[in-house]
């Protein structure tokens, strides 16, 4: 099999020729495997975040997962405020009467770092209207979800999967769930007006052609209960999982932090395809060995090495040993792929992958 077969097995809850292994490494490890400043990938996009992945999971010679690709194109009304060796930052503006109206935040694009959006000037020290800047020459290409789908595809070949994300209605910070206590009416009304939009926009991504789709959002139950859940989220994950099955393309769920209950929801009330990272205690609150015994018939299952004990803080013996234990824990009749919890950080050994996937592609054969 491919990667791309492979993986697209897995996540359907079949038995591919080996167990897939693809740690969560979407984001620090490619940048910086590209040797360059994280901000000409985050702000620049030179190269994209996506082909850095695509190149790092060459690298590594893992199965390809890049579950969410978008649409892309350049900012306008962006100003460089501070610009040092470890940080850039942008404000934006808005002309009025011929004078720039400044945002009162900024983004921070960091040397080796993701970036932060939306920090408060003030927090930073900063005024509100700077006095000097030089105005930012947006140079990225204009592309629609469709075209970033199909150039991400064409690059990844069949090294494996890329996907497009739906999301679903939810409680995502604390702001959020005051609101969902004081005006129900209105936060439900939202997720309401979600759903009925959710056939459109899942007619929109299934002519993307993806591998996948990737829905929910991370931390799933880190702002609100498995009733809110069920309440706010669930009726449009049920559609939405429905209307991808029969067209045939396998549905995922990411959800950081506790999940547990999460998992046996979407294995029994929903056609979802399959769930990750299932964090192991204190990140979340998943057992490998009883999820799948409980619920690895209903979804197929990816995960669970702990990505700052085992994968940045072990060694190459101790990733090896614990890839060894997924895999005999869940790997049994499919529908399981290799992986960790949630990002793996910058400085993870390349060893340590480089184990991760050694494991997988010699005590992972079926």
């Amino acid at each position: 099999m491919t990667s791309r077969e492979r993986m697209i097995a897995a996540m359907l809850n079949q038995q591919p020729d080996l167990v897939p292994v693809a740690p969560d490494m979407s984001n620090m490890i490619p940048c910086r495997l590209t040797g360059k400043p994280f901000w000409d990938i985050y702000l620049h996009h030179d190269p994209p975040l996506w082909r850095a992945y695509i190149d790092a999971a060459r690298h590594f010679g893992l199965d390809g997962w890049l579950p969410m690709v978008g649409a892309q194109g350049p900012q306008h009304n962006k100003a460089i405020v501070l610009r040092t060796p470890e940080r850039i930052l942008l404000q934006g503006y808005e002309v009025v009467e011929g004078r720039r109206r400044w945002a009162p935040f900024v983004d921070v694009y960091y040397v080796a770092d993701p970036p932060t959006g939306g920090v408060p000037c003030a927090k930073l020290g900063l005024p509100l209207e700077p006095e000097r800047w030089e105005d930012f020459h947006d140079t990225t290409p204009a592309m629609s979800e469709a075209e970033v789908v199909a150039a991400a595809r064409e690059y990844m070949g069949e090294d494996g999967v890329v996907g497009v994300h739906v999301g679903i209605p939810g409680l995502g910070n604390v702001e959020q769930i005051y609101e969902y206590y004081d005006h129900y009416s209105a936060v439900k009304a939202r997720a309401l007006a979600y759903e009925a939009q959710l056939e459109e926009r899942m007619r929109q991504v299934i002519a993307c052609r993806p591998d996948m789709i990737l829905t929910g959002f991370s931390g799933c139950l880190v702002f609100q209960t498995p009733a809110i859940f069920r309440d706010l989220g669930l009726p449009s994950l049920q559609k939405l999982t429905r209307i991808a099955k029969e067209a045939g393309i396998p549905t995922q769920v990411h959800s950081c932090g506790p999940e547990r209950a999460l998992v046996e929801v979407c294995a029994q009330e929903t056609d979802l395809s399959s769930i990750n990272p299932l964090e192991r205690p204190p990140m979340g609150d998943c057992d490998l060995a009883e999820i799948k015994r409980l619920f690895g018939r209903d979804i197929g299952l990816m995960g669970n090495l702990h990505t700052t004990e085992h994968m940045l803080h072990g060694t190459p013996e101790v990733v090896a040993r614990e890839s060894r234990w997924c895999i005999d824990v869940a790997a049994e009749g499919g529908g399981f792929i290799l992986s960790t919890g949630d990002q793996c950080g910058r400085d993870t050994p390349d060893e340590n992958i480089h184990a991760m996937v050694e494991v997988a592609r010699t005590y992972g054969v079926y």
